[in-house]
């Protein structure tokens, strides 16, 4: 690429006669621009928590953390779904509220799993179908 850019900038002096043109365009590759690779990005970063849910009142920290806005959760919900199922559907719904309140996103993945995202996050489900044609097709 280098290469290519040189001879380019040969083609370019050998048509220039002016002298001082020609040192501008010798010039141009001395010319760049430095990237500061130390630079910390301002703000929050964004954590990916793991919790395990034994009890409803282990939900109190998931939501803690879920309100600040920068947590993505992945909940094992293992050990209450064989100790209480309606337990199970009480946390599930307390989650939910939560989520829709953040206007975040909330999905089921496995048997044992929930993962519940912020605001700008969404859970990917597949892609999305195709529309499918009318039955009834218009004719021109």
């Amino acid at each position: 690429m280098v290469k290519f850019f040189s001879k380019i900038k040969e083609k370019i002096n050998d048509i220039i006669s002016n002298e001082e043109e020609s040192k501008m365009l010798s010039d141009v590759d001395e010319d760049y621009v430095e990237l500061d690779t130390e630079r910390v990005v301002e703000g929050k970063k964004v954590l990916v928590r793991t919790y395990n849910i034994a009890d409803f009142t282990d939900l109190k920290p998931i939501l803690d953390h879920l309100r600040e806005g920068t947590t993505i959760a992945i909940i094992n919900i293992r050990a209450l779904k064989d100790k209480d199922l309606v337990e199970l559907k009480r946390a599930i719904n307390k989650l939910k509220k939560t989520t829709d309140a953040l206007s975040g996103d909330i999905a089921g993945f496995g048997e044992d799993y929930i993962i519940v995202t912020p605001g700008f996050a969404k859970v990917y489900r597949g892609e999305e179908p195709a529309p499918k044609p009318s039955a009834v097709e218009e004719v021109e």
